[in-house]
Order: C-alpha cells, then structure tokens, then sequence
C-alpha cells in the first residue's frame, strides 16, 4: 500500500506564498519521478512543475519564475514552492509519483488527494 498525502494549501492573497509538501508513505522501495500538477474549476489537469529522483526540474510557462519543486529522498517527499501567487494560481494541486513497491519489478503510478488553493483578496 502506497500513499500521498499533500498539504500546505490555503487561502493566500495575491502576490503572497505557499509551501506545498506530498510525502509518499508505506511500501516503497525506491520513488522515481515525482511531479505537481493542478486542476480549477471547469478545466483539465495540467502539469506544473515535475522532478526526477536526481533532481532534474521542469515546470510549465506559466509558474516558471514563480514556482520552484523540491524533493527530499530521505524523507519521500516532494515539495512546491509558490511565490508571487495570483487568482489564477487558484486550484486543487494534486501531487504525483512514480513508485517502486519492490526491487526488480516496475514503477507504479499513484496520485495524491489533493489540496486547496485559493488566491484572492
């Protein structure tokens, strides 16, 4: 049984942070990539930043600048930090990762629950 659980989301005002953490509990051998993606009302999931086990960092157009991943192996945690947050920042990020439950099988992937963020005045 694998699990991930974020938190860190809340209500924030424009231009203000947001530390995001999803930590990756139960079976693990090893968690390759791992990655935040969000999703507002009316609108398809979309990738927002993305981390190899290595940390190698990607994230999308719109939060580079802005946004920075992390991820902390010892702890099986991935982290999002958010600055200069604005309305349209406003989504449920969901917290993603690439597990190995056992040596010599294969990754699995497993999703977060998700947690809120709301930006506004």
């Amino acid at each position: 049984q694998v699990q991930l659980v974020e938190s860190g989301g809340g209500l924030v005002q424009p231009g203000g942070s947001l530390r995001l953490s999803c930590a990756v509990s139960g079976n693990i051998f090893s968690i390759g990539d791992m990655a935040w993606y969000r999703q507002a009302p009316g609108k398809e999931r979309e990738l927002v930043a993305r981390i190899t086990r290595g940390g190698s960092t990607d994230s999308a157009d719109f939060v580079k600048g802005r946004f920075t991943i992390s991820r902390d192996n010892a702890k099986n945690t991935v982290f999002l930090q958010m600055n200069s947050l604005n309305p349209e920042d406003t989504a449920v990020y969901l917290c993603y990762a690439l597990v190995l439950r056992y040596a010599n099988t294969i990754y699995i992937t497993y999703w977060g629950q998700g947690t809120q963020v709301t930006v506004s005045s």
